[in-house]
């Protein structure tokens, strides 16, 4: 399957002060506060969200697995840092065939996290800081192990059997016995996406790893379960859901084979099934309207075009999505690195303000459990000194662009990715099938499969969170075996030392989200690209004009590369007063020319 990879990640978060279903506003009432910038003001538009895989976060009880506790224990560290919103990758009782992302029971704990008392517990934590708790909503797939499944898969005629969506095979003209899959449908794991059961004689689908079947989300019994497990998390209090692969719980009629266009990315054909926004449109209506909760959809599978059809307000479907074009935009096929151009990263989000209106919401981010470290990735970790310009450069960029900014744990310390040697490595399974059809196949020698997944590789964003110079970074004990090996950078990259830090990424990055907070012209402000075409500098407005406000006018100012480079203000834009800047010493408050160094960034007020 050559097309595979070309979409391969994209898929690709005792006593308690909570918040119960009486305590909760409910049916809240239309919003009346006057519109910013044409803008309907909200608390998740103003959020700076922080994605925590809790297995990488903290181990607290010496099994070399991240837990609850440990994220309620750091909970003072992310307040400090200035994130009110925190995004919680699936907590749920799972085999973790995928991580946690096929859910066995969606109303336990993951018994290696805690117990839902340790659940309550970090929740009221969250509450009593003033933050706030999204979490994973994995429904376009459940567990095998999950008691539909099993009882689904027990007979044709058990009630469950229409939960997922089974079919008979094709005849196989070569092994009779053996018939062949309904389609031709691949798996974002490698391989097809159909399973033989033979206990029923038929094969059930699973765009993702085998013991992942995806739910049928045309039988209505399967959308009030959804349903019903969105209700108890809100009425426990969380502010709202990231849904995994949102967009495919709509299955296009009939299920025919993907012509050879479709092959070569099927994510555009699954994502846009006929009845996806009738389904969202139900959610909202049963659900999500009776709360004051924020949505974000993974969003595989949809372009810009379509995003609208998702998150426009009047539409009463999902408040964003993840677009993936900026986070792909230096990816190829087959894990491979493909050159891009700055001026290719500058025209996408210029896009994205040019075609996202104002009942439109947009994400801004450049990592995820997905995805590799942020500055391994877009940054430079060639030198210390450019991994932590870098670093604060892309941040910069994250916290100053149009929408909610979502950081993932570890970005905030210029985390950097692992350095992978061998298979036994790795983790993932996504690695470990892909193996199995990339070299194993032909495809690609054994040595290059290696170095393009530890360039690409999800393992990458999954290593150990590094706390301190302690063994295991501080993770979990010294005795325990992290359930991934922790980064052997961890002693001069560790959070301990950059709080410390008045120079550190964690402080500068701090800084930038105060900022944010104290301006909503990083929010709802115009945005304007001041030079698309120049090839190393990225400079922006971002300006806002309230009556009787002063204006907020702001202009940033970023030198991708390690080359000097100068940039000529337009005119109209003055470069009045620094505001923040990542070199010690450079200012050029006034000047017309602007004389950066290697990885600059600067915020001027204009």
């Amino acid at each position: 399957m050559k097309h595979l990879i070309l979409f391969f990640a994209a898929y690709s978060i005792g006593a308690t002060l909570l918040v119960s279903s009486a305590q909760r506003p409910t049916n809240p009432t239309v919003q009346t506060a006057p519109t910013i910038n044409g803008y309907q003001p909200t608390w998740w538009k103003e959020a700076v969200v922080y994605q925590i895989y809790p297995r990488s976060f903290q181990d607290t009880n010496g099994d070399g697995i991240g837990d609850l506790n440990g994220i309620t224990e750091h909970l003072d560290y992310l307040k400090k840092l200035g994130v009110n919103v925190i995004w919680l990758s699936p907590h749920y009782d799972s085999p973790n065939a995928d991580n946690g992302y096929d859910i066995r029971d969606y109303r336990k704990v993951m018994r290696e996290f805690g117990t839902m008392e340790d659940f309550d517990r970090m929740l009221a934590a969250i509450k009593a800081r003033k933050m706030r708790l999204i979490v994973d909503l994995v429904v376009n797939h459940s567990s095998d192990e999950h008691h539909w499944f099993a009882e689904s898969r027990s007979s044709k005629t058990s009630p469950y059997r229409d939960y997922y969506i089974w079919r008979d095979g094709r005849p196989n003209p070569a092994d009779p016995a053996h018939p062949l899959p309904p389609n031709n449908y691949p798996s974002y794991f490698s391989g097809s996406a159909w399973q033989w059961d033979e206990t029923t004689k038929q094969f059930y689908l699973h765009l993702f790893a085998v013991k992942q079947p995806d739910l049928n989300w045309e039988n209505k019994k399967v959308r009030d379960e959804v349903y019903g497990l969105m209700k108890f998390w809100l009425d426990k209090g969380v502010d709202g859901f990231r849904m995994d692969v949102i967009p495919l719980i709509s299955k296009q009629p009939g299920l025919p084979d993907l012509t050879p266009e479709q092959a070569h990315d099927p994510s555009k054909l699954w994502a846009n099934g006929p009845r996806r926004d009738e389904f969202l449109q139900e959610m909202n209506r049963e659900v999500l309207s009776k709360y004051d909760a924020m949505t974000v959809g993974e969003a595989i599978g949809i372009t810009l075009d379509e995003e609208s059809a998702l998150v426009n307000a009047k539409r009463h479907e999902l408040d964003m999505i993840f677009n993936f074009d900026a986070i792909r935009v230096n990816r190829g096929p087959l894990y491979s690195e493909q050159a891009w151009q700055l001026q290719t990263m500058k025209t996408i989000y210029d896009n994205h303000a040019k075609v996202l209106g104002k009942d439109d919401w947009d994400t801004v981010f450049l990592s995820n459990h997905d995805n590799p470290r942020l500055v391994s990735n877009f940054g430079d970790t060639s030198t210390e000194e450019y991994r932590q310009r870098s670093a604060k450069l892309l941040e910069t960029m994250i916290l100053t662009l149009r929408g909610t900014a979502f950081l993932y744990q570890g970005d905030e310390l210029g985390m950097t990715n692992f350095p992978f040697k061998k298979l036994s490595d790795f983790n993932d399974i996504e690695v470990m099938n892909a193996y199995k059809e990339w070299v194993v196949g032909g495809k690609v020698s054994e040595a290059e499969f290696i170095s393009r997944c530890a360039r690409f590789g999800r393992d990458n964003s999954r290593t150990p969170m590094q706390w301190s110079e302690k063994a295991n970074g501080g993770f979990t004990t010294a005795e325990a075996k992290p359930w991934l090996a922790v980064n052997p950078n961890y002693r001069t990259i560790n959070a301990a030392e950059e709080v410390r830090d008045a120079d550190s990424i964690y402080n500068y990055v701090r800084r930038l989200i105060a900022l944010r907070a104290a301006n909503k012209s990083f929010v709802y402000g115009d945005y304007t690209d001041l030079a698309p075409d120049d090839p190393h500098v990225f400079a922006y407005t971002r300006r806002l004009e309230q009556p009787g406000k002063s204006a907020e006018r702001f202009l940033v100012v970023l030198n991708w590369g390690e080359q000097a480079s100068e940039f000529k203000l337009p005119e109209g834009v003055k470069a009045r007063k620094l505001v923040l800047g990542n070199v010690k010493g450079a200012d050029e408050a006034g000047a017309s020319t602007l004389h950066l160094s290697g990885w600059e960034a600067r915020i001027y007020s204009y």
